[in-house]
C-alpha cells in the first residue's frame, strides 16, 4: 500500500562506548524494526563518533547513523516508544519530508573534506 507510505529523515544517536559488534546489531534490531512494520530504508550513512553539543546522559560524544525511510506515518510512535527505551540509543530524531534530500548528505561531503588526501 504505497499511498500510505510518507518520507522520513532520521539521525539515531548510539551510546558511543559500544563495541562494535554492538553497534552492528543494534543498528540491524533498528533496520529489521522498520522492516517488520512494513517500512523501507532508502538509503543509510554512518557519520562515525562526533561530538555532541551538550552532555546527554553524560556523554560527550555519540555514535550517529542516519536514514532515509518510507513507512505509515502511524507507526513512527511505535518506533519511538522502542528508542527510547533501548539503552544504546542515547537520542533520536524523526523529520517527515517531502523528498529526501540528495546524497551524500552535507555531513558525509563535511566528513570527506576534513579527511586527509
Amino acid at each position: 500500500t504505497e499511498e500510505f507510505m510518507n518520507k522520513f529523515e532520521a539521525v539515531l544517536l548510539y551510546n558511543p562506548d559500544l563495541p562494535t559488534p554492538i553497534l552492528t546489531k543494534a543498528i540491524n534490531s533498528f533496520t529489521k524494526q522498520i522492516t517488520n512494520l512494513s517500512g523501507n530504508i532508502i538509503f543509510t550513512e554512518n557519520w562515525g563518533i562526533r561530538d555532541l553539543s551538550y552532555n546527554v546522559n553524560n556523554y560527550k560524544k555519540a555514535h550517529y547513523n542516519y536514514y532515509q525511510i518510507e513507512i505509515d506515518a502511524n507507526k513512527i510512535q511505535d518506533i519511538k516508544t522502542s528508542l527510547t527505551q533501548n539503552e544504546q540509543v542515547i537520542r533520536h530524531l524523526f523529520i517527515k519530508v517531502e523528498d529526501h534530500q540528495k546524497l551524500p548528505t552535507k555531513m558525509l561531503n563535511e566528513e570527506n573534506k576534513r579527511e586527509p588526501k
